[in-house]
């Protein structure tokens, strides 16, 4: 459901988007220093913003360890757990219907807090980092993967007007609410006294995307699942190209912002 990171000197194909969001999950990892070690790994884990559960499948396999999945939708937690049970995983990965902004879990509980692109949904991006950051426990690890605009020049108060329209028809669509950039990401962390804060840009890594997804919305297969899934759903695909629009004008980005509470 997220991203792929398509690597132009991995040898696998860019035609393989499994293999490519698979890959987006271990470069975030290894962006953020997660620990390898047995001993050093982390030992419970919070997916924040879940989806249907594929981040949580996976952190939890790889790390033999148990993770929690948050989302809003009943609909999506009820479809990540039979996931989940499908491949075995029952007893290691579990989901709850909560919101990102007032977490049901005390202070310092997980040693990984993962967020996948589900930080743009939120409306309150100051509060969202702080129970990130309330959540995770001292030494913890704190990854974003999101969706934001442009860093802005020390010259420029806000987005120019063509830029602050076509996210507004992209927001609408999406039913999303006020983008951030990198930099207030940051700012906000910095706000918050965390360590080893570091950013990067990954456009240029998930550049052929958008471009795949339209691709198979186009096939007959998915004309047919677009007009049984209804209207909101086809106005999120005819927004699609504004998205590559988005991309190609520097205006979308693809970031990750990651950090490490103190101990």
């Amino acid at each position: 459901m997220h991203h792929g990171f398509y690597d132009p000197n991995s040898t696998v194909s860019l035609s393989d988007h499994r293999a490519a969001q698979v890959r987006m999950i271990e470069e975030a990892l290894k962006f953020a220093s997660v620990p390898e070690d047995p001993m050093k790994k982390p030992k419970s884990i919070v997916d924040v913003g879940c989806g249907i559960g594929g981040s949580s499948q996976y952190l939890a396999r790889k790390y033999g360890t148990e993770c929690t999945g948050i989302t809003l939708s009943p609909v999506q937690a009820e479809r990540a757990r039979a996931l989940a049970a499908a491949q075995g995983l029952e007893n290691k990965v579990s989901f709850e219907v909560a919101d990102a902004l007032n977490q049901p879990f005390p202070d310092g509980k997980f040693d990984l807090v993962w967020s996948m692109e589900s930080g743009e949904h939120m409306p309150e991006k100051a509060k969202f980092v702080n129970e990130l950051a309330r959540v995770a426990a001292p030494g913890a690890r704190i990854i974003i993967v999101t969706w934001c605009h442009r860093n802005l020049s020390s010259s420029e108060q806000s987005l120019n007007p063509d830029e602050k329209k076509l996210l507004d028809k992209i927001c609408d669509a999406y039913y999303l609410p006020t983008w951030c950039s990198t930099d207030d990401y940051v700012k906000l962390l910095q706000s918050l006294s965390l360590q080893d804060i570091k950013a990067a840009d990954w456009s240029e890594y998930v550049a052929p995307f958008w471009p795949a997804v339209i691709r198979s919305a186009l096939t007959w297969k998915g004309i047919t699942s677009l007009i049984l899934s209804g209207w909101k759903t086809i106005k999120g695909a005819m927004v699609m190209p504004l998205m590559m629009k988005g991309y190609k004008k520097g205006l979308i980005k693809f970031a990750i912002i990651t950090c490490r509470k103190p101990e």
